[in-house]
């Protein structure tokens, strides 16, 4: 009798456990087939604001502001911006916003860039943006050099290096290209153009051999550079002994200078257009008062004015390069 108890009390134990091991595979196999499958990483919330990483934010607060010079009485102005399709600034904008060591600008051109006043508005505009540290302050006129003066600290460094009557061509020599690569450049800017337009016999596939010369030696002993090239503000010509008519050479130079830039991924800032164009540049620059006597430089006021578009379409293209970091 004690026997058979033991035998219903045991029988009754491994029926519970077997019930027990049963439902808890049942729910486990359920698990598996009823709910879905957790991912490994949500997915992005695409209805809420983004939310930064505290490195992020650091950098958004790196935009700077930016607001355009352009006078409301110049025609047929078109949207100030530097043309780079390809992103070949970047490493340049990279360098900027790091700012880890003294980032090196060379500014190099004719007697628009020779006269010093086009080229150091855009020097202090910058050194205000990104720090003056790098650089010894001095005060820059037509009689003192454009070369800065290194401190050895982080910031910006503009080296400005203007010849009267140079072309791009006439640039192209050994002692040039040396001077150059000695200032260790991470962005040179070339601002050539008016004087290849004042030439009789201007031919634009010798103008392009000539481009293709000068920025190949520069690629060869500036490693580190990237290059913006600047297209001419516009500039008249003399017709008899008294007159002055416009240079209708000028849009071929600007249309060489562009096909040349783009064909070659090298960015682009096109000041004739951005003022005007072949229709309005040069009766702005006129109207406002902003020529010499001679009509192909400029007053004060007209090279700053060149000096605050150049620097307003520099830092929208170093803001849009600050956007695409964060996003």
């Amino acid at each position: 009798m004690k026997r058979e108890n033991h035998t219903k009390w045991s029988n009754s134990i491994v029926l519970r456990f077997t019930m027990v091991l049963l439902l808890t595979i049942s729910l486990s196999w359920y698990g598996v087939f009823a709910q879905d499958v957790i991912p490994e990483k949500a997915k992005r919330d695409y209805n809420s604001g983004p939310v930064y990483s505290s490195s992020a934010m650091e950098k958004l607060m790196r935009f700077i502001a930016v607001s355009s010079p352009m006078p409301s009485a110049f025609k047929d102005t078109t949207e100030n911006v530097i043309i780079d399709p390809e992103g070949t600034l970047d490493v340049f904008w990279e360098k900027l916003s790091i700012m880890e060591r003294p980032v090196r600008i060379v500014h190099i051109g004719d007697s628009h860039v020779r006269g010093h006043v086009f080229p150091y508005k855009m020097r202090k505009l910058l050194e205000e943006d990104f720090g003056d540290e790098a650089v010894i302050d001095y005060n820059i006129s037509y009689k003192t050099t454009g070369i800065a003066h290194e401190t050895g600290r982080s910031g910006i460094v503009y080296h400005i290096m203007g010849v009267n009557g140079a072309t791009c061509e006439s640039f192209n020599k050994t002692e040039r290209i040396k001077e150059i690569s000695s200032l260790n450049p991470d962005l040179i800017i070339l601002s050539f153009g008016t004087n290849e337009a004042h030439g009789r016999n201007y031919r634009a596939a010798q103008h392009r051999i000539q481009m293709a010369g000068l920025i190949g030696e520069l690629k060869k002993e500036c490693k580190e550079a990237e290059f913006l090239i600047t297209t001419p503000p516009g500039a008249y010509i003399k017709s008899g002994k008294r007159n002055r008519i416009i240079n209708v050479r000028t849009p071929l130079v600007v249309r060489t200078e562009k096909d040349f830039a783009q064909e070659n991924g090298i960015a682009v800032w096109d000041l004739y257009d951005v003022v005007g164009g072949e229709k309005f540049a040069c009766r702005n620059w006129s109207a406002a008062g902003m020529y010499q006597r001679d009509k192909i430089h400029f007053t004060r006021d007209g090279y700053s004015l060149q000096g605050l578009l150049l620097h307003e379409a520099f830092i929208k293209a170093y803001n849009d390069y600050v956007a695409t970091k964060i996003y």
